[in-house]
């Protein structure tokens, strides 16, 4: 009964990682035209906020990769990478994110920094 229990959840699992990283992977581009008529204020709330949405992804695509997939689960080990390889690309299009508004922070608040 406990090998019932199990097995059925395995699938489960897979199909919420699924569901969880699809979902997550909705991205939103670096638009520099839209950073340039933000204050200073809200360009480092959007750093902040950026810097929040890459841990919270490096830290799911971390559960991902540890997630230990069973042998009798047919291609099991390709689905955790596929969603492993799916964060990483949601990280490297949140960085972007995060670079054009770091830059036009630099050059707007320049003088205000320090």
């Amino acid at each position: 009964m406990n090998l019932i229990s199990t097995t059925g959840s395995a699938p489960v699992l897979l199909a919420t990682a699924f569901l969880v990283a699809g979902c997550s992977s909705i991205g939103r581009t670096a638009d520099p035209a839209k950073y340039e008529s933000m204050s200073c204020t809200e360009l480092n709330s959007a750093v902040g906020s950026s810097a929040s949405d890459i841990s919270q992804t490096a830290i799911t695509r971390g559960k991902v990769a540890n997630t230990s997939v069973p042998r009798w689960l047919p291609g099991g080990s390709r689905v955790k990478m596929a969603v492993a390889n799916r964060e990483t690309a949601r990280i490297d299009r949140l960085k972007q994110q995060q670079d054009a508004v770091v830059a036009v922070r630099a050059r707007k608040c320049a003088s205000s920094a320090g």
